[in-house]
């Protein structure tokens, strides 16, 4: 999996956060999340955007991000693509609205459309020439099903060579690592795909 990042796409964009997103929730802007200079670094907008797909998730119901299958298989997540678009700088102690605004299922993966504002104090004057939030970045993220491999039994390893003879190739053959790979790549599973479906429609209703 590869994870591709840029600031001048325009595909993070497209969502219009005029609508009521699927999912919005707050955060608080502490000094871990900035650099020297008191704004948050680039790279936490993507934790801010994961903190909020982990939060939706419990809300829906998915209580962990670790599926375990009847015989004993692992299924988790992965982000295979990340497109962003930096808006505006993000500062320290601001409080921020992280949205999903918009998922998209595939067979095997999920693609969030989702963005951050700045949430202005429920105190200010209004003022009508200006947007109650604005729009500081947006994202696309692709998040790819997997599945771990249960590793199997090493083979039985024959006995040693004595210490004084060359060791063949042929003997070094059955300690060779297993070429397959203990993480491949699954349909999303039924229960989440019918999970994440009743959500979206139950947001679609009421719009």
């Amino acid at each position: 999996m590869t994870t591709t990042m840029s600031k001048t796409t325009t595909a993070a964009s497209t969502v219009n956060t005029a609508s009521t997103p699927l999912f919005a929730t707050d955060y608080h802007v502490y000094i871990n999340h900035t650099d020297a200079g008191g704004i948050v670094y680039h790279a936490n907008h993507l934790v801010f955007f994961e903190n909020c797909r982990r939060d939706w998730f419990s809300k829906i119901g998915l209580n962990s991000y670790f599926l375990q299958t009847d015989d004993g298989q692992i299924q988790h997540f992965v982000v295979s693509q990340a497109q962003l678009h930096y808006r505006q700088a993000i500062f320290l102690d601001e409080v921020i609205s992280v949205r999903i605004d918009k998922v998209e299922l595939k067979p095997a993966s999920i693609i969030f459309y989702q963005s951050i504002h700045r949430s202005l104090p429920e105190n200010e004057p209004a003022d009508k020439s200006k947007s109650t939030n604005t729009l500081l970045s947006s994202t696309k993220i692709v998040i790819a099903c997997v599945q771990n491999q249960i590793k199997p039994d090493p083979s039985p390893q024959s006995s040693p060579q004595p210490s004084d003879q060359p060791v063949s190739q042929e003997s070094v053959a059955p300690m060779a690592v297993d070429s397959n790979p203990l993480i491949r790549p699954i349909r999303v599973p039924q229960k989440l795909y019918d999970m994440i479906q009743k959500a979206i429609k139950h947001h679609s209703d009421e719009q």
